[in-house]
């Protein structure tokens, strides 16, 4: 008697393995949406950037908080904007607001709120509408 070899796959197996990368498909997509909404969400603080050293400068020379976009010398509220944000505002007592599009939770907002210290100024994110699960580390 000769024993024959087994040449290939079971259909048992190939099926095992489907199952498996399917299941891994389920678990990675999701991850990957959220670390793209993520980035644009650090794409929101990149813009709001210009706008805390606006306020700060208006702070230092004005020794108050600004309330307008026109008063910190900054753009209109709809010119600045970027792939995942709609607009950046400077609101009532130097809060920030950037304000999100669909790429990342329509409408949603996260607010910077600025806090005067010896030789500077402290700033808080963790205002606004938008989840915990989006924002970076420190907004939380």
């Amino acid at each position: 008697m000769k024993a024959s070899m087994q040449k290939g796959f079971t259909l048992i197996e190939l099926m095992i393995v489907v199952a498996i990368i399917g299941i891994l498909a389920a678990i990675a997509l999701p991850a990957y949406q959220d670390y793209t909404k993520r980035a644009r969400v650090s794409e929101g603080l990149s813009l709001a950037g210009g706008a805390k050293t606006s306020v700060s400068e208006y702070v230092s020379s004005n020794n108050a908080f600004p309330t307008s976009n026109v008063q910190a010398g900054l753009a209109a509220k709809s010119a600045i904007k970027g792939n995942g944000v709609t607009s950046v505002e400077v609101k009532n007592a130097g809060n920030i607001e950037v304000t999100f599009n669909e790429k990342v939770d329509s409408g949603k907002t996260l607010i910077m709120k600025p806090e005067t210290t010896d030789g500077g100024i402290k700033w808080d994110c963790k205002g606004g509408t938008l989840a915990s699960k989006l924002r970076p580390s420190e907004c939380r």
